[in-house]
Order: structure tokens, then sequence, then C-alpha cells
């Protein structure tokens, strides 16, 4: 078959430059919305009298059999097969003859790969969505069922205060719920419709683009030809959000990486998403989390690298933009694979309690000493100051700060009386943090509710 574009070409190009220039290796995965894409156009086509009702038929008719063959992988490439539009019209011409060489009038294949992106970006979009949903309801529902499990919270990765497990296991799912509603945001923003565009300049024959965007699903057309085959802020935004999203599950495994560490010993990764030592018998070690923390990395790399090389093109198309695939796709499928197995991590997690109880202590509790003095009317900056000094003085005496005697506190402040001692109770702690979005029991549940929410709707 020729090229596309040999009509004004008479010497031949370089093996070296056909295999160069050729896109088909990646961008075949775009097979099946290329074909949707072009349904949709050869209606359009026969709705200003272009071809005829038995023409579209026939259009359909042979781009449904390539869907077809696509989906049973029985469709075979050919070494002519520049990219994924050659590929297909090739086919097409195959199956139903000549006719096939109508599909493409008025239509430019940089218009139709635009579409073809954004109509495979929209749908890898919602199976994203529904992963990252799927994930979150797995922290909710053993947020609920272990809400009572208490555990030492940390700041600079030094104990801090008491909170629920489920408080840390919510933190997690709110984070990702936002990037869940940033996805939506830009899924929203980008489903406009660039088919009908041409080359740049737009479409010479009428052809009707509000219907083209309304056969396609989108929301509405790109006003502008020049920008609708040129723009790929889509590909940009979307890279941006995958990277920040990996970054949000690299800091859930980190987390889990360290939890799951003799020195903490909070959580027993299952068998399935860990790996042994070649070498050392005794080793578990949590490979699928320090793989999801490493990808993390790849993802930014793809923004990057895109980013470098979307900054300096002029007007409209350029050949450049053929780069946009390559990360856009791989970054769709490390986030695919990484939101999976962190669902599956969470899911079949193993914790210990008695282990997050024994890792609490008292000077976790020295804020709560001096929230004891403020109840009395002693200003926090005093209060501080106190407790630090009853810290210290623990410190010194090498014992526990509740084994400091009442005389010792009075020594401190003469408002502390015998019911300092309630102060040493982590439950009592965490329930005293009952603000909204804190981590007493009805805070939490009230999160879970919101979340469950949220998510349902």
């Amino acid at each position: 078959m020729a090229q596309l574009w040999g009509g004004r070409f008479t010497g031949k190009t370089d093996p070296l430059m056909e295999q160069f220039n050729a896109s088909i290796s990646f961008d075949k995965r775009m097979a099946v919305v290329d074909c949707t894409g072009s349904i949709a156009y050869a209606k359009a086509l026969q709705k200003t009298n272009l071809i005829t009702q038995q023409e579209l038929d026939d259009l359909e008719r042979g781009l449904k059999m390539i869907i077809a063959e696509w989906k049973e992988n029985k469709f075979t490439l050919k070494e002519s097969d520049e990219d994924i539009h050659t590929a297909n019209e090739r086919r097409l011409g195959e199956l139903i003859g000549t006719v096939a060489g109508k599909l493409h009038t008025g239509r430019s294949r940089n218009d139709q790969v635009a579409t073809d992106m954004r109509l495979y970006l929209r749908d890898s979009c919602l199976e994203i969505l529904n992963h990252l949903k799927a994930f979150i309801n797995v922290a909710l529902e053993r947020a609920k069922v272990e809400i009572n499990v208490i555990m030492p919270g940390y700041t600079h990765l030094q104990r801090a205060q008491p909170i629920r497990w489920s408080h840390w296991l919510l933190s997690h799912a709110w984070s990702l719920y936002n990037d869940l509603e940033r996805l939506q945001n830009i899924v929203s923003r980008f489903n406009k419709c660039p088919l009908g565009s041409g080359a740049l300049a737009g479409n010479p024959f009428e052809i009707d683009r509000k219907f083209l965007a309304k056969e396609l699903g989108f929301e509405g057309v790109i006003p502008n030809s020049l920008q609708a085959v040129s723009d790929r802020d889509f590909v940009a935004e979307f890279l941006f959000w995958s990277s920040l999203t990996m970054i949000h599950f690299s800091r859930f495994s980190e987390d889990l990486i360290n939890y799951c560490t003799l020195e903490f010993g909070y959580v027993q990764l299952a068998d399935a998403y860990s790996t042994g030592s070649s070498l050392m018998p005794q080793k578990k070690n949590p490979d699928s989390l320090e793989l999801i923390r490493g990808k993390s990395g790849r993802t930014f790399g793809n923004m990057s690298g895109f980013m470098m090389t979307y900054k300096g093109l002029p007007s409209t198309y350029n050949k450049d933009l053929q780069e946009d695939k390559e990360p856009l796709f791989d970054s769709i499928d490390t986030l695919t694979g990484c939101i999976q197995i962190s669902t599956g991590v969470l899911s079949t997690l193993k914790i210990h309690p008695e282990k997050m109880r024994e890792n609490l202590s008292n000077d976790m509790l020295a804020t709560d000493l001096a929230e004891y003095l403020v109840r009395k009317g002693v200003p926090f900056r005093q209060t501080h100051h106190i407790s630090g000094k009853a810290v210290q003085m623990a410190e010194d005496r090498k014992c526990k700060m509740s084994e400091l005697s009442l005389n010792d506190l009075k020594g401190l402040h003469e408002l502390f009386e015998e019911d300092v001692f309630q102060v040493w109770d982590y439950e009592a702690s965490i329930e005293k943090r009952c603000s909204e979005g804190g981590t007493s029991k009805k805070t939490v549940l009230l999160q879970i509710e919101q979340l469950k929410e949220l998510i349902k709707n």
C-alpha cells in the first residue's frame, strides 16, 4: 500500500527513516477507538451527502469487522503499516474495496490522532477511577472494622501523639479521593472533540462537528482548528496527575515499608506481595511496596520528558507530538498496575495491634499534660514550658512521666491536682481530639461516612 502522504514524493525513503518515523509499535493500542472515530466520521460524511447510505453501511460494516479482529487478536500488521490509521485504512480497503478511500475525505491524521488520544485516555481514566474507588473502599472497610486499634502517630519519624490506626488509613484514602476528584475534572476539561478540524485550517465539506461530538460522547467541540490538532495540554495534565497520584501511593508504601520492619512490627505483608532473599533465608522483603515507591520516579520522568518536548513547538501539528504517546501509555499502565497492587496489599495486610500499643509511651502525652493546665486557665505558652520541664525531669530520673509524683508536678505548677494522673490514658487522649477531622472514634466514624457518601456520588 502506498504511503498516505506519498503522492508528492518520487524518491525512496531510507529504510531506517521509515522505521524511525513509524509509530505502529505503540499506537496500535488505539486501534479500536480509531475505528470508533472513523465510524462517527463516516456517518458525518453521509449526513452531508458526501457518501451514500450504502457506502456508509459498507464502511461501518468493515470498521466493525476490524474492531472484532483487534479484539480477537486476529489483526495482521504489515510492514507498510506506518501507524494505526494506515493499518486500519489498509485493512478496510481489503475488506470492502475502493469505497474505503472515501473515509478520509476532509480528514487528516492530525485531527484523527488528536481524537483517538482523547477517546483512549477517556476510557483509561474511567478504568483508573474505578481502581481508585476500589482502593478507597478497602481502606474504608478496614477503618470501620479496625476502629478500636490505637497506634503511635509520627512527625519527623519520631513518635508524636497516639492516634487510631483507622485515622492513618483514612489519611491516605482522603489523599486518593482528592486525586479521584482531580482526575474527574481533567476528564471533563479534555472531553472535547477535535475531529472535523482537518490538518489545521478546518474541514471544507461543512462537516457537522457537533454531531461528531455527540456520536463520540464528547461534551462539545474544540472551537479553534489550529488548537484542536496541536493541543496536548490534556496529556501534560494527565502526566502531572499521574505523578502526583503515584507520589501519594509512594508515601503510602513508605509508611508500610517502615511499619513492617521488625523495628516497628505493626503490620505484616501477605506472601503474595512479598519476596525472599537469594542469600538470607529469614528475609521477607516488601518488594511490591518498594516497586510502587520506585515507579513514582518513572511517572515523574514521563511527565518531565514530555514537557521538554512540548515546550518549544511552533503552532499546529509537528512530528514531535508523536512523542506524546509512549509516556502517556506507560504512565497509564504503571499507574493502573500500582493501584491494583496497592489494593491487594491493603486488603490482605495483617496488623499487630499489640505491637502498636506496646510502642505507645508516656512522653507522647506531654501535650495532654500541658492541656490539663490550659483547662485550668494557664496560657498554653506557659503550660508547654511546664510540660517540657516534666519531660526533662522524667528523662533525668530515667522513669516514665506517669511515675512522677504529685509533689514532683506541683513543684512545676501549683494547679496540678490528683486528677492529673488521668492524663496518662491513651484512649482518653485520643477521645479528646474530637473536633471534625480529629482521631476520636466519633470523628473517625464521621470521616468514614463522609468519604463513603462522596465515593457513592
